[in-house]
C-alpha cells in the first residue's frame, strides 16, 4: 500500500474548527488526509461510525471487538441526531455522543462527564479543495478534566496518549480514504428526508 500522509498542514493546525468552542482552552491533536472523493461521498462513512455499528475503520482488534469494520455504506446507520451515541466498544452503552453536525461538512463527537459537559471532543471536518477531492481534518481535544483511558496515569496525557492516538487516528483516516475512494455506492442517503438538513443539525456553532 502506498504511504498516505495524515500530517495536518500549518494552517490546519492553527485554524479554528467546529467544536473548538466547546473546550476553548483544551489541548489539541490534529490530523488530516486528502481523499480523492467529494465531501458527499465521504460523509456516509463518517456518520455510520461506532463499535457495533460500522466500526471505527482503525485497528478492529482494539476498538471493534475483533469484528471487521464495514466495507460498505449501511442505509440503516445513516440517520443521526444530536445526543446519539457512537459506542466506544461493542456491547457497551458508553461512547462518543453526537454534539453537532452539518451533513457533508462536519461531525462533532464528544465524551461527556456525568454532569453532561464534554471531557473531550473529536471533530471530523470536510473541506472540498477541488471537484471530487476532499480534505478531512480531524481534531481531538481534551479538557482539564480529561483522564487517560485504561486507567493510565495522568502524566501519559502528554506522552503515551498522543502517540497511541496518532497510531489509531492514522489507521482510521487511511481506512476512511480507502473506502471513500473505492467504487462509489449506487445508494445515496436523503438527509433532507431524514430531518438532517444543513441548517437544523448543529447546536454548538451558532
Amino acid at each position: 500500500m502506498i504511504y498516505r500522509s495524515v500530517r495536518a498542514r500549518g494552517d490546519e493546525l492553527s485554524r479554528s474548527l467546529p467544536g473548538d468552542e466547546l473546550l476553548p482552552t483544551a489541548r489539541s491533536l490534529t490530523h488530516a488526509i486528502t481523499i480523492r472523493a467529494s465531501r458527499h461521498d465521504v460523509w456516509p462513512w463518517l456518520v455510520q461510525m461506532g463499535a457495533g455499528r460500522a466500526g471505527w475503520y482503525s485497528y478492529d482488534r482494539i476498538d471493534n471487538g475483533g469484528q471487521p469494520s464495514l466495507e460498505y455504506i449501511a442505509p440503516e446507520l445513516q440517520h443521526i441526531a444530536l445526543g446519539d451515541v457512537f459506542p466506544a466498544m461493542p456491547g457497551v452503552t458508553e461512547g462518543f455522543v453526537v454534539l453537532g453536525y452539518e451533513a457533508d461538512r462536519f461531525l462533532i463527537l464528544g465524551w461527556l462527564a456525568p454532569t453532561g459537559t464534554p471531557l473531550m471532543t473529536w471533530s471530523f471536518v470536510l473541506n472540498e479543495t477541488e471537484p471530487q477531492s476532499a480534505r478531512l481534518i480531524v481534531r481531538a481535544r481534551g479538557g482539564d478534566d480529561y483522564r487517560p483511558p485504561f486507567d493510565l496515569p495522568q502524566w501519559t496525557v502528554n506522552t503515551l496518549v498522543p502517540l497511541g492516538h496518532a497510531i489509531m487516528q492514522r489507521k482510521q483516516l487511511v481506512g476512511i480514504a480507502r473506502r471513500a475512494e473505492g467504487e462509489l455506492p449506487a445508494w445515496r442517503p436523503s438527509f433532507a428526508a431524514a430531518g438532517a438538513g444543513r441548517d437544523a443539525a448543529c447546536n454548538c456553532c451558532a
